[in-house]
């Protein structure tokens, strides 16, 4: 059984950082496209980044703030958060897949999300 456990929300001020993780069993990891989105309230799911063996991508509103990287020895992914501004606020999921895409129905599983609130 898959699974991917998210962890490193939290309530941070504009311009703090935060490290969020993905740990994932129950799959080969290394084979994997790992991927974050995040979902506002009233908004729906977004992509944020993928990750897959050597490529990562990253939607414009989080290029040169947010990073993302994978650890196969520990099967964890990590997304390091920089410079966080309101609008950052969500909950942050991660999935995987078998192809590095921006599109949602690309990931076969997805985690149960971490909240991330930034104030101003």
């Amino acid at each position: 059984q898959v699974q991917l456990v998210e962890s490193g929300g939290g309530s941070v001020q504009a311009g703090g950082s935060l490290r969020l993780s993905c740990a994932a069993s129950g799959l080969t990891f290394s084979v994997y496209i790992m991927a974050w989105f995040r979902q506002a309230p009233g908004k729906e799911r977004q992509f944020v980044t993928f990750i897959s063996s050597g490529n990562t991508d990253y939607a414009d509103s989080v290029k040169g703030r947010f990073t993302v990287s994978r650890d196969n020895a520990k099967n964890t992914v990590y997304l390091q958060m920089n410079g966080l501004k309101p609008e950052d606020t969500a909950v942050y999921y991660c999935a995987a897949g078998w192809i590095g895409s921006p599109e949602r129905s690309a990931y076969s599983y997805w985690g149960q999300g971490t909240q991330v609130t930034v104030s101003p």
